[in-house]
């Protein structure tokens, strides 16, 4: 493969322009961005192993790609890139006559177009490459990226463009004939603290996130021309964020939403103040602190992905969600000034959800399991923590040697060992004991999530149960405490070694 990309290099040596050679690069480099290798960060093992096989080659073509990893790749492969670059130059390999300017870029201004509902930011940062006082700007460009917020905020798409005027120009007539938009100039430190904060956000999931085709060639790219905008002394927050919501601030917003107007027709006060809880720390934990924040498409993920997979509802809870969620959308809408037109389609959204909302959400007492058994696993009603914890303790039920099982709290450290024991027969050494317990401690946090991700490749390979559970207790045993290398040694598991 690293052979392919040197040779690829050659097409450099026929570009005009750096920004042409970054683009390619980028492009190139793009092909391994979110994808996982075993043995090491995939950035170590492809990304600096470009480096060290491009550095061997000693051409004008790897000198070229060099000078370009050197600005676009992380920390470590610039840093190696730019040594190897400078070796080969005072050995006398040439290079183009525009490497000298390859990411000597100057911020020429930053822009977003935003919709009404908060649910994503377009953000255009513009660039040229560096001119002398009264010169014009050259090879004027824009870096274009979605900031997603209903999906945790991450940047999902992101483009270059030479046409800098035509590109702005149409974003200020779609936001002047659309009440729905709003189209302004922002300072480069706000560009750069969103969209840094939106590139990390798309780095977090352990899978690969749903970004656009052209993502990941744009990504090491855009990755270093924020690095072109100011910080600023103080750093700024990205233009999403908002103060935290205390417990007695969400309290008394729940409050005023349940004495409003908007909630006077909801006929069952307890189970919609526990809906309106719901809704409020969904938007204060999934929404960067924006309760209040509503939209078609939030409201149909709230509705139909996130409780159906994270929150226990009772029967009267079910029935009154989507109703309460109506009712809250009127009084959020008028709270944040929504326009009419945006209250409508989020209304008709919500309406057009309530008729699903009964097939995505199955109650889990249809899972086979009574309700005392379910609020024994799930105190804090995570739903998506059912299947863990009842992996960690299947032996819930029942009578074992007198102890009435149905009397044993998991969530208790002290009947959290009973169990563990039972499990066993009653027959273990204690300091194994203590590593299962480790072990089951973090299967009901879920921390790591690769903990909980890792027993469940083993399982549908067909392994049974405590040799799932004796192979993570090897791994976190050798590891320690480092949670990042425990993380990956978790994420390595692919089946379980034959000496097991």
């Amino acid at each position: 493969m690293f052979k392919e990309m040197v040779q690829a290099a050659r097409e450099l040596l026929a570009v005009r322009t750096p920004l042409d050679a970054e683009l390619m690069v980028s492009d190139m480099i793009g092909a391994w961005w979110g994808r996982r290798v075993r043995g090491g960060d995939v950035e170590q093992v492809l990304g600096e192993g470009l480096v060290d096989y491009a550095a061997k080659a000693g051409t004008p073509a790897s000198l070229t790609l060099l000078i370009c990893l050197a600005y676009l790749g992380t920390a470590r492969q610039g840093a190696k890139a730019e040594g190897a670059a400078l070796a080969m130059m005072e050995s006398g390999v040439a290079r183009p006559g525009w490497a000298d300017r390859v990411g000597a870029v100057k911020p020429a201004g930053c822009y977003v177009s935003r919709d009404a509902y908060g649910d994503q930011d377009t953000v255009i940062c513009t660039f040229a490459y560096r001119w002398n006082d009264g010169e014009q700007p050259i090879d004027r460009h824009a870096l274009v990226m979605v900031v997603d917020y209903n999906m945790s905020g991450m940047a999902r798409d992101a483009w270059v463009s030479s046409q800098v005027d035509k590109l702005l120009e149409q974003a200020r007539a779609e936001a002047a004939g659309n009440p729905l938009l709003l189209f302004e100039e922002i300072q480069p430190e706000q560009a750069r603290a969103l969209l840094e904060s939106a590139m990390k956000a798309t780095r977090e999931p352990k899978t690969p996130p749903p970004v656009s085709e052209s993502y990941s060639a744009y990504h090491a790219f855009a990755r270093a021309r924020l690095k072109a905008l100011p910080p600023g002394r103080k750093r700024p927050a990205p233009l999403h964020i908002e103060a935290p919501y205390s417990r007695e601030r969400r309290a008394m917003l729940a409050a005023e939403f349940l004495a409003s107007d908007a909630a006077e027709h909801l006929s069952d006060p307890s189970a919609a103040s526990r809906c309106a809880d719901h809704i409020i720390d969904y938007g204060c934990e999934q929404d960067f602190n924006r309760p209040l924040r509503v939209s078609p498409t939030k409201c149909e993920t709230f509705l139909l992905d996130w409780l159906p997979r994270k929150v226990m509802l009772s029967v009267a809870e079910q029935e009154a969600m989507p109703h309460v969620l109506s009712a809250w959308v009127r009084f959020a809408a008028h709270r944040t000034g929504l326009p009419e037109q945006g209250l409508k389609a989020t209304l008709d959204a919500v309406w057009e959800a309530t008729g699903k909302f009964p097939e995505a959400y199955r109650d889990p007492t249809s899972f086979g399991l009574d309700r005392p058994l379910l609020e024994r696993l799930l105190p804090d009603g995570d739903l998506s923590a059912l299947a863990r914890r009842a992996f960690a303790f299947p032996y819930l039920q029942g009578t074992h040697n007198g102890i009435e099982l149905d009397q044993l709290d998991p969530a208790d450290q002290a009947d959290r060992r009973t169990l563990l024991e039972i499990d066993h027969g009653g027959a273990i050494d204690q300091e194994h004991l203590a590593w299962h317990e480790e072990i089951a401690t973090r299967l009901w946090d879920g921390d790591p999530p690769q903990l909980w991700e890792a027993a469940q490749r083993l399982l549908d390979l067909g392994h049974d149960r405590h040799d799932v559970l004796h192979v993570l207790i090897e791994i976190a045993e050798r590891i320690g405490g480092d949670p990042e290398e425990l993380a990956a040694a978790l994420d390595d598991i692919a089946d379980i070694p034959d000496e097991f």
